[in-house]
């Protein structure tokens, strides 16, 4: 925490097997938004935040999805046991040394177009108020969303999950106060589908 700040890390999701995509070879994370593979355009998000460092857990299709990555200033990490499910990619990523350093770590899924540095910028600020001392979680209409701030208080836990456990049900049962910040449907979008990524906006790639 040099100079007093209050340190944030950025933890990219982007190892799950996309299996609502159907079975014609199209990953939603190589989709492009704008030119640019929403895995590589959620990453500059997290980026132009100035998050540091920024890790990407890749599994599925990693080669590709690195491809996609190159020149930017992240870490990609392979999650081995990403077959089991999400819970193990957030395990390896707060086991990797760099965010287990970090007082707090902006999870971000890597399929959610709509989010933009300015509701990044508005978690961390939030964040960094509170004295790190909390969860902050991105919201639409007091619904709860993504993405989430986990201090470090609950890194140990983090590194034990396993299979399809994501951080919800750590977040929900922990005694740390929940700030919750509206950022508009931002928060719930996330393109698990062909359909949904077409109507993001996103073009299918192979």
């Amino acid at each position: 925490m040099p100079g007093g700040k209050i340190a944030v890390a950025g933890l990219l999701l982007a190892a799950g097997e996309a299996r609502r995509m159907g079975s014609g070879g199209q990953h939603k994370l190589l989709a492009e938004f704008d030119g640019c593979a929403l895995v590589r355009r959620s990453a500059q998000t997290l980026l132009s935040s100035r998050l540091c460092p920024v890790i990407v857990v890749t599994g599925h299709r990693y080669r590709q999805i690195e491809a996609e990555l190159q020149g930017l200033e992240v870490e990609a990490l392979l999650n081995p046991a990403y077959t089991t499910g999400m819970g193990s990619s957030l395990a390896c990523g707060f086991s990797h040394q760099a965010i287990a350093e970090a007082d707090g770590t902006l999870v971000m899924l890597a399929d959610m177009p709509a989010i933009n540095p300015d509701h990044i910028d508005r978690l961390v600020r939030t964040f960094r108020q509170h004295g790190g001392n909390v969860i902050v979680r991105a919201s639409c209409n007091g619904q709860r969303g993504n993405p989430v701030i986990i201090p470090k208080a609950l890194y140990g836990a983090m590194r034990h999950l396993s299979g399809d456990s994501g951080a919800r049900s750590l977040v929900e049962r922990s005694e740390l106060p929940i700030v919750d910040v509206e950022t508009g449907p931002a928060a719930l979008l996330d393109v698990d589908t062909p359909e949904a990524v077409i109507r993001a906006g996103g073009v299918l790639k192979n």
